[in-house]
């Protein structure tokens, strides 16, 4: 790989294409209102149908998404996937999926968007829209002031909900891919920051979730972004779309790390994923074969609790 690819490989894992999640820690079961300081998602006015194993997941978010309750201290609590085990009464695992996709792009790359790079993805947006698939876009704050017209658009579709992935996609813990490090004093208002971005881009349908730039956090990362008061979500399923060519590839890999309560990390970012639009072709149609049912973060969160 060129040097240039290095460095722009650099900033999209830290999205979630790299692997697992660095420092991962247990984060609490128990699911909560969201604080009162985090504002709550507006109701979407765009209309939208969804498919009908998936109806209740495309209605709008609920004015008081459901939230995990902080960790000890008051550290920031962390959702992965939904426990879906059947329970003590040995009842059947729901077959839910969340399909997230992170809408990357770090502060420093607006010479590279002049010049003609897209960070954006409108076709993937438009297939999810006809394929009726729920789904949360983790979106940073510096990709809502380059492409407001799509994060309002976006945030308008009672189909997705959009939730915080930094204002300038910098690491919050080290190392982290390469990533430039954002210090432990302003990392609650590198948070707001990007909900200011939002709320200047005229989003809707917020949630107050935030995803770690690369997934990279320890618990001083959890102590310093408890202000913020957002339930961080990582994931248990990688994507590998990361600067994926082969389309199949990525599908299979998610075809076969899917199990019910998943939550997928891919991206919306044409220059960075190119293959990522072709590969959710083949697994919306495979996983709806299976019995899957695709909702967005909140209602896995908010049904069943979570890990």
């Amino acid at each position: 790989m060129t040097v240039a690819g290095v460095l722009a490989c650099t900033a999209l894992t830290g999205c979630g294409g790299g692997g697992s999640a660095p420092g991962a820690l247990a984060p609490p079961p128990k699911a909560s209102a969201p604080p009162p300081s985090v504002p709550a998602p507006d109701s979407a006015s765009a209309p939208a149908t969804a498919h009908a194993s998936d109806s209740a997941s495309a209605s709008a978010s609920p004015k008081k998404p459901p939230t995990i309750a902080p960790g000890p201290a008051g550290r920031t609590p962390v959702f992965e996937r939904r426990a879906t085990d059947g329970g003590a009464a040995g009842r059947s695992a729901e077959k839910v999926v969340a399909l997230t996709f992170d809408a990357d792009m770090t502060a420093d790359q607006g010479p590279r968007a002049a010049s003609g790079e897209r960070f954006d993805n409108p076709d993937l947006i438009a297939l999810l829209r006809r394929s009726k698939v729920p789904a949360t876009v983790f979106m940073t704050g510096r990709w809502a002031e380059e492409y407001p017209a799509q994060a309002k658009a976006i945030g308008a579709d009672p189909l997705f909900e959009v939730a915080n992935h930094s204002y300038s996609h910098h690491a919050f813990s080290s190392p982290c891919y390469g990533l430039p490090v954002v210090e432990k004093a302003a990392m609650t208002a590198d948070v707001r920051r990007a909900f200011t971005a939002f709320r200047k881009a005229g989003v809707r349908n917020v949630v107050p979730y935030f995803r770690f730039p690369g997934g990279c956090y320890d618990d001083a990362a959890l102590r310093a972004l408890a202000p913020a008061n957002v339930t961080a979500v990582q994931w248990d399923v990688v994507s590998g779309d990361a600067f994926a060519t082969d389309a199949d590839a990525v599908a299979r890999q998610v075809l076969d790390g899917v199990r019910p309560g998943s939550l997928v990390v891919m991206h919306c970012t044409r220059s960075a994923a190119p293959a990522t639009e072709a590969a959710v072709r083949r697994i919306v149609p495979e996983l709806r074969a299976r019995g899957y049912r695709f909702v967005k973060v909140s209602e896995l969160m908010g049904n069943g609790g979570g890990r």
